[in-house]
């Protein structure tokens, strides 16, 4: 959204970085620019406000507030986001703030692997504390991080987003081509530092924001729902285990102190370990829990793959032995969208809704992210991209779905946020794919 990367202070961030690589970005673009929200954020405001809308979420990037990632505070970027919180709080639209929507400074990359060194803990925690202390006023909502799980895959283990780590290459998996990394275990590493810089966060807040601020902070998930393909026990526990890998390993610490069993298990000692400290201070670290929900798929075991990939090979996929599936039999569990992670399957969030609700005694959820997309078709007239039927469908669907959660169900939804305000630059994507 935001753009302006190269401009009043900014730093590079690893996607900076990235994206202006050879090959990384499907049209060859990249985010200097983007929407160019950084320039037009009182006509991006005006038309929310016009439009009703009563709440926005937003991200700060990490290095425009800190080009180094530590160190001096950028003066121009702390300005910035006071007069886009003024704006927002003037036309009674509330911020939802992210605080890393993995933008990490590519400093602390070159500095010491990012999110692969425990230093990174310290030094998010300072780069949140100054955000408490510069925004908290006006800001009730903070979000420590969008989608561990999805920069901790895609970034480490397939390698085909920033910083594009990888050390195997499985096609059938979407491995990208990297020279760097090891996707047996830096996917771990990468969350575990995740979590306890998640942890860290929460803890200053509380203890020196929260009571004068009287705001909430929690943490947003990327998160699908997986049907089994039957109801075979080992198809009902590949649907579990699918969980476990991708929900479970982020919420299970923090609601219960630790990674699921079946990940222990399968892992076992790539998989870290906390301390009887680091899993107090992780255990109970949220507010409310953001949902980012997509779609739905079943989950296929693949556990077999094991045995025709040479010794050693193995990632987080080989290690779950679930592979998200479209297909059973001739059938698709939706209509596909543009994408091949997107299917529309509406009845998906009801039930992810009921099995947040039931696992982890009915916290407060809010849907972070919701949405569908179209593929950019350049020489179509905007009349007619404007004619916008399929994703009005889709929220209208799923939207249905998520109020039976709520009103029948008694699951306890408070808010809903739509990806996306306005067509963005949409990451490996480019500007190919419309949310």
């Amino acid at each position: 959204y935001e753009g302006a990367a190269k401009e009043e202070g900014r730093g590079p961030s690893i996607w900076d970085t990235f994206s202006n690589q050879s090959g990384n970005i499907d049209d060859s673009t990249n985010g200097d620019v983007a929407i160019d929200e950084y320039h037009r954020y009182q006509e991006d405001i005006d038309l929310m406000a016009a439009m009703g809308v009563d709440a926005y979420r937003f991200s700060i990037s990490w290095s425009r507030i800190l080009p180094n990632g530590s160190g001096n505070v950028n003066e121009a970027g702390i300005n910035h986001y006071n007069k886009l919180l003024d704006t927002l709080v003037e036309k009674g639209i509330e911020p939802y703030v992210t605080l890393y929507h993995w933008d990490l400074p590519q400093a602390l990359q070159d500095s010491y692997k990012g999110w692969l060194s425990s230093k990174i803990i310290r030094d998010y925690a300072n780069y949140a504390e100054i955000c408490f202390a510069a925004f908290g006023d006006r800001v009730k909502h903070w979000i420590t991080f969008n989608e561990p799980h999805g920069f901790s895959i895609s970034g480490y283990d397939l390698g085909n987003e920033a910083p594009g780590r990888c050390s195997i290459s499985i096609p059938l998996f979407n491995h990208g081509v990297c020279r760097l990394g090891n996707s047996s275990t830096e996917p771990y590493v990468v969350a575990h530092n995740v979590l306890l810089s998640h942890a860290a966060a929460v803890q200053t807040y509380r203890a020196k924001y929260k009571k004068t601020q009287v705001g909430t902070i929690g943490i947003a998930f990327d998160v699908f729902w997986y049907e089994p393909l039957s109801n075979s026990s080992i198809n009902v526990e590949a649907a579990q285990i699918g969980q476990d890998f991708q929900f479970g390993w982020f919420m299970d610490p923090i609601f219960f102190g630790d990674y699921p069993a079946s990940m222990r298990r399968r892992v076992g000692s790539r998989l870290p370990t906390f301390s009887k400290i680091q899993s107090a201070l992780v255990k109970g670290s949220l507010d409310f829990v953001g949902v980012n929900h997509y779609s739905s798929f079943y989950a296929a075991n693949i556990s077999f793959i094991r045995q025709l990939l040479p010794n050693g090979t193995v990632d987080t996929y080989t290690d779950s032995g679930v592979l998200p599936f479209p297909w059973n039999g001739n059938q698709t569990i939706g209509d596909p969208g543009p994408t091949l992670w997107l299917y529309i399957v509406p009845w998906g969030l009801r039930k992810l809704m009921n099995y947040i609700k039931q696992r982890y005694n009915n916290p407060l959820v809010i849907i972070t992210e919701n949405g569908t997309a179209e593929k950019d078709e350049p020489l179509l007239p905007l009349p007619a991209k404007l004619e916008d039927q399929k994703r009005i469908k889709y929220h209208h669907d799923y939207l249905s779905n998520l109020s039976a959660a709520i009103i029948e169900d008694g699951c306890n939804v408070q808010g809903y946020f739509a990806w996306s305000l306005l067509d963005n630059w949409e990451w490996t994507y480019g500007f190919t794919m419309r949310f």
